[in-house]
């Protein structure tokens, strides 16, 4: 029977963006909501920032991501073609790296020659990648998914206070706090699961941010709205 695995470095190009993002959104917007609320703005201004806030945000997020992953992705294009002509140029200086480096690893010198030499073999851009430059298929830089996955993320994370503000009769200052509050830590603790760290760590440390995050606008949306109306 062949044995399968599944790491969890396999989808943490993704994970890292989808978890940047609803982060981002929801602390982001339950902030801007609180705010604006909390300088006794009317429910229609309250709605319009707070939809402001996801289109701009999830713009930003997917621009942000496209270009910092085209870098690396770029980056990741320069050494390989840089890698593939001094393989055309230099192929024996090339296996005596590649061999140097299974040396390093711990083989003998002979079984080090003979490794690289049967994957020079086989595959010698792939081998070069992969151990001397670290370039694996699995967290290959891919623009467009990180940032459909940054945008689409933040649009969940600011949908809910979003839809607080919408549906909720009554003061919603401290309503979205509690549920952005609630969701950060469910997010925050999935997201440490997902990656094999601690729950209570990975939930603790967005809700700080997130609480602190809303404080302070809520502060800023408090004394200028009752600056504004003095």
């Amino acid at each position: 029977m062949r044995h399968t695995e599944r790491h969890r470095n396999q989808r943490i190009g993704w994970l890292r963006a989808a978890v940047l993002g609803a982060n981002d959104g929801l602390i982001s917007t339950s902030s801007l909501i609180v705010g604006v609320s909390a300088a006794d703005a009317s429910v229609r201004s309250v709605l319009l920032a707070g939809l402001a806030g996801l289109v701009a945000g999830s713009l930003s997020m997917a621009a942000g991501e496209y270009v910092s992953v085209s870098s690396q992705s770029d980056t990741e294009r320069a050494d390989t073609e840089k890698e593939r002509r001094e393989l055309a140029t230099q192929p024996e200086a090339e296996l005596q790296e590649l061999a140097g480096i299974y040396e390093k690893r711990g083989l003998s010198p002979s079984l080090a020659l003979d490794v690289a030499k049967e994957l020079t073999a086989a595959d010698p851009l792939g081998a070069h990648l992969r151990d001397e430059l670290g370039i694996h298929e699995a967290t290959q830089a891919r623009p467009l998914q990180a940032a459909l996955a940054s945008a689409g993320s933040f649009c969940v994370g600011a949908a809910p206070p979003l839809l607080v503000a919408a549906f909720w009769t009554g003061s919603v200052t401290l309503v979205i706090a509690l549920v952005s509050l609630l969701l950060l830590a469910i997010l925050g603790g999935a997201a440490a699961r997902m990656g094999g760290a601690s729950i209570v760590r990975g939930a603790l440390r967005v809700m700080v941010w997130g609480a602190l995050a809303m404080a302070i606008t809520a502060g800023i949306g408090k004394l200028f709205g009752t600056a504004g109306l003095a």
